[in-house]
């Protein structure tokens, strides 16, 4: 039997990446600024319900969304529970100790995870010696951009610093997961994930939160959870799920490399921050790093299939 050959990236599907990196470096902002306002369970809960909501709008019954949603509620409750309920409920948890710096680094370890249990469980995106040096060279990319500061507080709490990276794993077991809702639009693949995880974490927060008990948070959190719900959430799982369907896992996942770069142009963009040497220093080792993962380097051309 012959080897599969793994999906590629071409030039729609890089543009789709870059929008969707951008779009999810905006998350961790827009969780800072909201967390410390609303509870880690109820803002995670809050996020995926609002998206939900505004999909189902969206859509409003077309792609037959209703009896997808009907036919596969199983594998919606796992994927949005490993997708949705369970990453960002511990990236919550984690950045009420942490700053948005840190959390989006140890989120960029996701493509290692994501390559292991591709490499275990599908027959198309096997291991290779390109994957694997594309991989080191995007975390050292992401390392050089946070920079040593973002590790010098010796007051950080370890539990803080190992939830983001248990939600690298599961975001991991998600991407492999979701090659099976390649069949169906991006938008009912979104909407029926984020549906399952609000019906998970809505009796979650009743519980753990108290919901009706948390005081109503100012503009800015409230603003924040609504960018965070329809833009990073909302709009960036469809991107998320037309990405998965043309390129596969393990380049999916590449993604959660073009995050702290873009974190980092949104700040000297819209906050005045300035890009210092170490920041493009950064940003061109995680390029390199996306080249060779694609196989476009000559001496990694070979081993990237």
């Amino acid at each position: 039997m012959p080897p599969v050959t793994p999906p590629r990236l071409n030039t729609m599907t890089w543009s789709l990446l870059a929008l969707l990196g951008l779009i999810w470096g905006g998350s961790f902002f827009f969780g800072r600024v909201a967390v410390p306002y609303v509870p880690p369970v109820t803002l995670a809960f809050l996020r995926l319900s609002i998206a939900a909501l505004a999909l189902h709008i969206y859509l409003h019954g077309r792609m037959d969304l209703y009896r997808s949603l009907w036919q596969r509620w199983p594998a919606f409750l796992l994927l949005g529970l490993i997708n949705n309920a369970i990453p960002h409920t511990l990236i919550l948890f984690g950045q009420t100790e942490i700053g948005a710096g840190l959390a989006a680094i140890l989120n960029a370890t996701t493509p290692i995870w994501t390559m292991l249990i591709a490499n275990r469980f599908t027959a198309d995106e096997k291991l290779s010696p390109a994957k694997l040096a594309g991989t080191v060279l995007g975390l050292a990319g992401t390392a050089v951009l946070i920079g040593p500061s973002a590790l010098k507080a010796s007051d950080i709490p370890l539990w803080a610093v190992i939830l983001p990276v248990m939600a690298a794993i599961s975001y991991g077991f998600a991407a492999t997961y979701g090659k099976r809702f390649r069949d169906l639009p991006a938008p009912v693949t979104a909407t029926g994930q984020l549906t399952a995880s609000s019906l998970i974490m809505l009796p979650t927060a009743l519980l753990v939160d108290h919901l009706w008990q948390i005081p109503v948070p100012p503009i800015e959190a409230v603003a924040a959870i609504l960018a965070l719900a329809l833009i990073s959430t909302a709009f960036g799982y469809i991107l998320f799920f037309r990405i998965m369907a043309l390129a596969g896992a393990t380049n999916t996942s590449l993604v959660t490399l073009l995050v702290p770069p873009s974190a980092i142009l949104l700040g000297a963009l819209f906050l005045g921050e300035t890009l210092q040497a170490l920041d493009l220093v950064g940003m061109l080792l995680i390029g390199i790093a996306l080249l060779v993962l694609d196989g476009r380097l000559p001496a990694f051309r070979r081993s990237a299939t």
